[in-house]
């Protein structure tokens, strides 16, 4: 397997980084198995879905973030799920919780938001978990452009289980605003859903344009990432993605 860069600030500002995409199932699964991998990925930023919304949530996520050497930055139940966990070495500008519009008899769904500073870059930050229904799942795609829009940042990053394959009219969506990082530098694996048996890509993680992209995929083969962890861990595969974010001027 290639390998993929490991996260620094270059000499002019611009940071190297390292971004997970994870739908965790709510910690349902084997815990000790999510903290490893993540841990093993060495990430800068981790974009979670079905994150605990109800009974000490908070402190579940801090426990896991923990584990794998990261802290808690946004999200979890305040968001209906999505959430971020961040490295100490991001500086955080500010976060916040976005309640998307409720469709009664579904789920609710949310944004987890935060603008941070690595190196010398400024970026946008964005998970989200998007609805089963098609046509829910569209508008829902629009507002999550509209957000991030009024991040008001140059470059940003967005990810999470979309609940839709790449053709499909929310995916096309979010392509046509954001640059679909597998597409750009695939490496890995391609296909993150069911977890035990992958054959389709519904997880994904997408950025604007001017951000640079190194790789994506599945970190199958990954030096610390065990099959079986990843088996263990919870339904899905995480995408892990590389970036070069430009230092903000």
């Amino acid at each position: 397997m290639e390998q993929l860069p490991n996260s620094r600030t270059e000499p002019d500002g611009s940071a190297v980084i390292r971004v997970l995409s994870y739908n965790i199932r709510s910690l349902r699964d084997d815990t000790d198995a999510l903290a490893r991998v993540i841990k093993a990925c060495a990430p800068d930023l981790v974009l979670l879905q079905e994150a605990p919304r109800f009974f000490r949530w908070r402190k579940k996520l801090t426990r896991l973030a923990r584990a794998a050497d990261l802290v808690l930055l946004s999200g979890g139940g305040t968001a209906a799920g999505p959430a971020l966990l961040c490295s100490l070495r991001a500086t955080v500008e500010r976060t916040e919780d976005v309640l998307l519009p409720l469709t009664p008899g579904r789920h609710r769904r949310g944004l987890a938001t935060a603008v941070v500073r690595i190196g010398g870059a400024r970026l946008g930050v964005l998970s989200t978990h998007l609805s089963l229904d098609a046509d829910e799942r569209h508008e829902q795609a629009g507002l999550l452009l509209d957000r991030l829009a009024a991040l008001g940042v140059t470059h940003a990053v967005a990810g999470g289980d979309l609940n839709e394959r790449p053709g499909g009219r929310t995916f096309r969506r979010l392509g046509d605003g954001l640059r679909d990082c597998w597409t750009a530098a695939p490496w890995g694996g391609e296909y993150t859903f069911p977890a035990a048996a992958p054959d389709r890509r519904i997880d994904a993680v997408f950025v604007t344009e001017g951000v640079e992209v190194l790789g994506c995929g599945v970190p199958s083969g990954l030096p610390g990432v065990a099959e079986d962890d990843l088996r263990a861990a919870t339904d899905h595969l995480p995408v892990l993605t590389a970036l070069r974010v430009p230092a903000t001027a």
